[in-house]
């Protein structure tokens, strides 16, 4: 009877050892993404791993597009996005949301980088630089006009350590880069209350490899700057490059109601165990 006692505790043990040894080989994993949207540290490990419960199965899966919103995009009318010429980047992490290969190059993320301050520059009333919300390290491209809510009118952070963006779009616009295999959604963009952590379409664009890629990519930005704003930013393809105010209903949205889709700025400010305590509350309404 005592040695089946000591075995028992035995196995015990060795589970209890075996769990802490796998869970600090994901801690240091988590870590290994670098600084993101949450706390780097266990508490933002902590975060993150009760989300995960929730997160996107299939994040390269668009989400439906509402019937009124179909045909009201921003991206261009007159001329497709091409299908990404090679496979989808492997992708991991949920804040830290990173791109693992395929990266830009160091002289493409400047290119990248030059890009998104000159529109900044270009239209200072406009946009603006400035810390990302989201990321709440690097730089970002903000709307000084913000009609579809994002984060203080986010409109794109690119990510240094692989050159891969987030940014928000229009849902039919949303759908059109998955398809075209150009991004993926974030593993929370799932709308519901996962809208307090970041927009529904909010999305990962991979990094540009090529200067094909860069114009195209710049394209999509412009189409965020389009949701994010209420205001369409001409490309190349139009006759001019400039602003433009587009048709919008009664309710000033083409349909869509931004309440429904923000992210709580008290949350955005919460420290390491109120992140915590907020996770594993969401994720007790949805089980």
């Amino acid at each position: 009877m005592a040695l089946h006692y000591d075995i028992q505790i035995a196995a015990f043990a060795m589970f209890v050892v075996g769990m802490a040894y796998l869970t600090y080989k994901d801690y240091l994993s988590f870590l290994d993404l670098g600084p993101g949207g949450t706390p780097y540290n266990f508490y933002g490990y902590l975060t993150i791993t009760l989300l995960r419960l929730v997160a996107l199965r299939n994040p390269r899966e668009a989400a439906p597009v509402p019937d009124q919103l179909r045909n009201t995009g921003y991206l261009s009318k007159t001329r497709a996005l091409p299908k990404r010429k090679v496979p989808r980047p492997e992708v991991v992490g949920i804040a830290p949301h990173r791109q693992m290969n395929q990266k830009a190059s160091a002289s493409m993320f400047i290119k990248l980088s030059d890009e998104i301050r000159g529109l900044a520059e270009k239209y200072p009333k406009r946009l603006r630089m400035g810390k990302s919300c989201f990321e709440k390290h690097c730089p970002a491209l903000f709307s000084n006009r913000e009609l579809n809510k994002t984060c203080n009118g986010e409109i794109c952070h690119a990510h240094t350590v692989d050159g891969s963006m987030h940014l928000t779009l229009h849902p039919e616009d949303a759908e059109k880069v998955i398809q075209a295999g150009f991004g993926e959604r974030h593993p929370l963009a799932r709308g519901g209350w996962c809208r307090r952590f970041v927009p529904q379409g909010f999305i990962m664009i991979y990094a540009p490899r090529d200067d094909d890629e860069l114009e195209i990519v710049m394209s999509i930005i412009r189409a965020a700057i389009g949701w994010v704003s209420g205001e369409r930013l001409l490309g190349p393809d139009d006759d001019e490059v400039d602003f433009a105010d587009i048709p919008k209903d009664i309710n000033g949205t083409i349909g869509f109601d931004p309440k429904n889709d923000q992210v709580s700025q008290p949350d955005a400010n919460m420290d390491d165990r109120g992140l915590i305590a907020e996770a594993g509350k969401q994720v007790m309404e949805v089980a």
